[in-house]
């Protein structure tokens, strides 16, 4: 279109918590500055009726009749719907002969009126131009723009104007054209950037349900479980052995606070858990069943993520002893070369299943392996040679992440930067 020449918690670290609440500041004022959809379609919207209103101007200061300027304004209104329609962005999914057949339609609507008002129309064959590199494929869109600026060429040349006012007119429909498809272009992807915004947001929901999912599995099955043993237990001693059930009793309440405080931790997405103290209470419970337990846990004091992860393991591995397995005997022993540190939890009451070895299985299993993967370890699981059940659970000494991931287990950067130093 042509105008004339002169015309964007407490249970943390208060250093983490800042931090983090300094991002999401500085994160929600860039999300303000970035342009909405509707204010880059508005753009779009207004830039065409600029365009629009530059062929009425035109045609009104040529002195044309009332019948013409009323005649002009049909024109100008039926071209302007055609291109609303174009770069709105329901017209990206139309089948290819809708595509073509408005784009006739709209070239009709360019062209015919050059009969009526000349020159004076050639503003409106930008917009058409525009809509050629919106609709049609590559390799046909750019040369229809170059045979409308052609045309323009042709029409100016042909109407005996001078060389500079040729140029300005040819170089303004181009302009035009590229204009209205940059806008329309601009107001796509913005509405793409606010659909992958929301589709992260809903991605960012769905992972903190799998690690809350996980963490009350790996954190309360081993508790609960525990807590109905004892139970057992203690139906069985409360009549003949009374001061024994008085004992499992205290028992039963310390386990179940400490799974009250296992709930609280997993929702506020932390946790430290302590190898050694896993063990200790490991031989305890497993005591508690009548399966004798061998512990050999001399690893000392670990990197914070690995020796929580490597709990989580050892948890898991007695609750699989508790709820699935007739074991008699249990050894669970601890070795470190100094590089990498090895779990091994050995019982002999094999189950008759075979263990699901899945990594999205949901299990107890396919959850270790998450988690040591994230930290760069590994874990077996399976009957050996010997007859008897192994679960191997392998961590590095010193973890390449300093926290942990949502997979590792939550452990707070404070916490890692204390074993640090």
């Amino acid at each position: 279109m042509h105008d004339t020449p002169d015309s964007a918690s407490s249970l943390r670290a208060p250093a983490q918590a800042g931090a983090r609440s300094t991002y999401s500041r500085w994160s929600q004022a860039r999300h303000r500055e970035l342009p909405a959809p509707k204010l880059a379609r508005t753009i779009a919207v207004a830039t065409l009726v600029y365009y629009s209103g530059i062929s009425l101007l035109n045609v009104l200061r040529s002195g044309a009749e009332r019948s013409q300027v009323l005649l002009c304004l049909g024109c100008v209104a039926a071209v302007f719907v055609f291109q609303f329609l174009h770069i709105s962005p329901r017209a990206q999914r139309w089948s290819l002969r809708r595509r073509c057949a408005t784009l006739l339609t709209q070239a009709v609507l360019t062209y015919l009126p050059f009969l009526f008002f000349g020159l004076n129309w050639g503003s409106m064959a930008g917009p058409l131009a525009g809509s050629m590199l919106l609709l049609l494929p590559g390799r046909v869109a750019w040369p229809s723009y170059a045979v409308i600026a052609c045309t323009m060429l042709a029409m100016t040349v042909s109407a005996g104007l001078d060389w500079v006012t040729i140029a300005y007119l040819t170089t303004s429909t181009m302009m035009a054209g590229l204009i209205l498809y940059g806008t329309a272009r601009l107001s796509d992807l913005v509405a793409e950037v606010q659909a992958s915004r929301a589709e992260m947001a809903r991605m960012a929901v769905t992972e903190e349900r799998l690690r809350f999912a996980r963490d009350l599995h790996d954190l309360l099955g081993y508790s609960l479980s525990a807590i109905t043993l004892k139970s057992e237990l203690i139906y069985r001693l409360v009549h003949s052995r009374p001061d024994r059930a008085r004992e499992e009793i205290a028992s039963v309440l310390e386990v179940s606070r400490q799974a009250l405080s296992d709930v609280r931790l997993v929702a506020s997405g932390y946790r430290d858990m302590s190898l050694a103290a896993e063990a200790e209470s490991a031989a305890a419970i497993l005591a508690t069943a009548d399966i004798r337990a061998e512990t050999d846990v001399p690893c000392g004091r670990l990197h914070p993520v690995t020796d929580t992860v490597l709990a989580t393991a050892l948890r898991e591995g007695v609750t699989n002893i508790l709820r699935h397995s007739k074991a008699q005997t249990c050894v669970i022993s601890v070795e470190s070369d100094g590089e990498t540190v090895v779990l091994r939890l050995v019982n002999d009451g094999v189950a008759g299943q075979r263990p699901d070895r899945s990594p999205h299985s949901g299990s107890g299993l396919g959850n270790l392996r998450t988690r040591l993967a994230a930290i760069g370890g590994g874990v077996e699981a399976g009957v050996r040679e010997d007859g008897r059940f192994h679960l191997v659970a392998r961590a590095p000494a010193h973890p390449a992440a300093a926290a942990h991931t949502p997979e590792a287990g939550g452990l707070g950067t404070a916490d890692a930067a204390r074993y640090a130093a």
